[in-house]
């Protein structure tokens, strides 16, 4: 686990058990600043006698002293800089935002009513391709995909790769007569209920089912419109229909998506189905959130010091050196 350690800059360390080897160069530097080393007595000119018997007259040698301790100092400070590296030292980014996900279900009625004509294609066909163009518009949201009859079929897991979405069309296509049996009805709140159970599986994101159907389901009757209503809102499930049929939109549906958030919309062709997934993208915005700034690595300062203190120690070495005697 990465520590924090306030040292210098307030760096951190993805190795800090690593920064307990300072203490090598740290006594190596102590050591070359506090030694006594043998005196020698040389004759300096412009003094005569005991540099210390003459007031105000420091000796020369004091200076050629610390400049050769400084320099002496170079080999540990680069030692320093050395374990501080592989201690991993990082620093933390600025925060960011990024695009809130959704989670969106669309549920697609395959019943037989769905191969009725609609535009130049019919109701399928149209709602196929309509849900292709709103995958455009929600780019960075997970998407779903759910048929259903009087059975449920989870056609495509949430995902962010529509690429599946667009090769789906053609194996559930109504109009083909490759349908079994029971998926020839309408039970939207079978499917409802399925879909809600994948939303709540995804723990992350906004949560969306996108409902298109043609007709009345009779498992909504009863009442159990306002449960399934009562079930969407406790899970925070908002759902968005659209009617893709002439005629009244069936009042049960309407009732669910109003008491869980959403709107049902009525697409009499091709361009008002457009239209409304246009509106159910506005109505639905995705939000940004901001996020912690990412620890990135902060080798450069410290590599920097490092390379000025071998430079200085470099530069010493052209006209400062110490005796051999």
């Amino acid at each position: 686990m990465t520590m924090t350690l306030a040292i210098a800059f307030s760096f951190s360390f993805a190795r800090p058990w690593v920064l307990a080897f300072l203490v090598v160069p740290a006594l190596l530097l102590g050591w070359v600043w506090t030694r006594r080393g043998g005196r020698l007595a040389l004759p300096f000119d412009g003094v005569v006698g005991n540099p210390k018997d003459q007031p105000g007259r420091r000796p020369r040698g004091q200076v050629l002293r610390f400049m050769l301790q400084v320099a002496e100092s170079v080999p540990a400070i680069v030692g320093m800089v050395a374990v501080i590296l592989l201690a991993g030292p990082q620093r933390i980014g600025a925060p960011k935002t990024k695009r809130k996900l959704t989670n969106i279900q669309f549920c697609i009625d395959v019943s037989g009513s769905m191969t009725a004509e609609f535009g130049e294609g019919t109701r399928y066909d149209a709602a196929m391709k309509a849900i292709n163009g709103f995958l455009d518009f929600r780019k960075g949201d997970a998407f779903g995909l759910t048929f259903f009859g009087n059975s449920v079929l989870h056609w495509v897991p949430l995902t962010s790769d529509t690429s599946a979405f667009r090769c789906a069309p053609p194996f559930m296509d109504p109009k083909r007569g490759t349908m079994p049996p029971w998926f020839n009805g309408t039970s939207i709140g079978k499917a409802l209920k399925a879909c809600k159970d994948v939303l709540v599986a995804r723990e992350e994101g906004d949560r969306m089912i996108i409902l298109i159907s043609d007709g009345y389901s009779s498992d909504l009757s009863g009442g159990q419109d306002a449960e399934i209503a009562s079930l969407m809102r406790k899970n925070g499930v908002v759902v968005y229909g659209i009617h893709v049929a002439d005629g009244r939109i069936p009042g049960e549906v309407v009732n669910i998506a109003s008491i869980s958030g959403g709107e049902f919309f009525e697409a009499g062709d091709t361009a008002a189905l457009e239209t409304v997934f246009k509106k159910i993208d506005e109505m639905q915005v995705a939000e940004l959130e901001k996020v912690a700034g990412e620890r990135l690595d902060a080798y450069g300062p410290w590599c920097w010091v490092g390379l000025g203190a071998l430079g200085i120690f470099a530069l010493f070495g052209f006209f400062l050196r110490a005796t051999p005697w």
